[in-house]
């Protein structure tokens, strides 16, 4: 009989390892059937919390952050792009594509959850950003992304106009960085097992039958 499992999916909607990291655990997840019965939460966490409304360049964002070289961020892209599209999915950047604050999808996502669209809504806005290279601060496309999750688009501008859930999001995030996610993806599985990185669906399948056993 399969176990209940709680999993805590800690990510940014601009993290392209997250999305890697989500495919895979989702194809982990419908081999394990059989013994897992998990049920995913998306927790927050901001890779650019100061990043301004305008954005970014992502080759100057990237070259300032980690010291990349334009040719080592086009290679970098190059080698996550071949990694989505293993796990069927369309990554889209150039040398022009850019970084923007996402908060606000944020608070989206806290909404979602409460309205039990949460998953649909994650994979919608990585859509949006990665493969229709649209900004995720942009409000218009954040209600386009709620609809498209089986969201009200009306109600889904009214929590972004009203800076709804934004101190619940905030809490969140601090909460999570108290213990210790200082990167993403993070995956914490029962409060008490850590996967990390945009890993391949082998290695969750792995670790999600061995904590099943060991809850066992």
């Amino acid at each position: 009989m399969p176990r209940p499992m709680k999993i805590d999916f800690v990510s940014d909607v601009s993290c392209p390892w997250c999305i890697i990291g989500l495919r895979g655990l989702e194809e982990a997840l419908a081999k394990t059937g059989d013994v897992v019965d998990a049920h995913i939460t998306f927790q927050p966490f901001e890779l650019n919390p100061a990043m301004p409304p305008e954005g970014q360049n992502i080759v100057e964002h990237v070259a300032q952050k980690y010291g990349s070289t334009p040719e080592q961020s086009a290679a970098n892209r190059e080698m996550i792009r071949a990694r989505a599209a293993e796990l069927g999915f369309a990554m889209r950047g150039t040398d022009q594509s850019r970084i923007y604050n996402t908060f606000d999808a944020h608070r989206l996502l806290h909404w979602a959850e409460i309205e039990g669209h949460q998953a649909a809504l994650k994979h919608a806005l990585f859509d949006a950003y990665f493969t229709d290279q649209q900004d995720p601060s942009n409000h218009d496309v954040l209600v386009a992304a709620a609809e498209k999750a089986g969201l009200n688009g009306a109600a889904a501008r009214e929590v972004l106009a009203t800076g709804q859930y934004a101190e619940e999001v905030r809490r969140t995030e601090q909460l999570w960085q108290s213990r210790g996610i200082s990167a993403v993806p993070a995956i914490v599985i029962d409060d008490r097992y850590l996967i990390s990185g945009g890993q391949p669906p082998e290695a969750f399948e792995q670790a999600l039958r061995k904590i099943a056993a060991e809850a066992a």
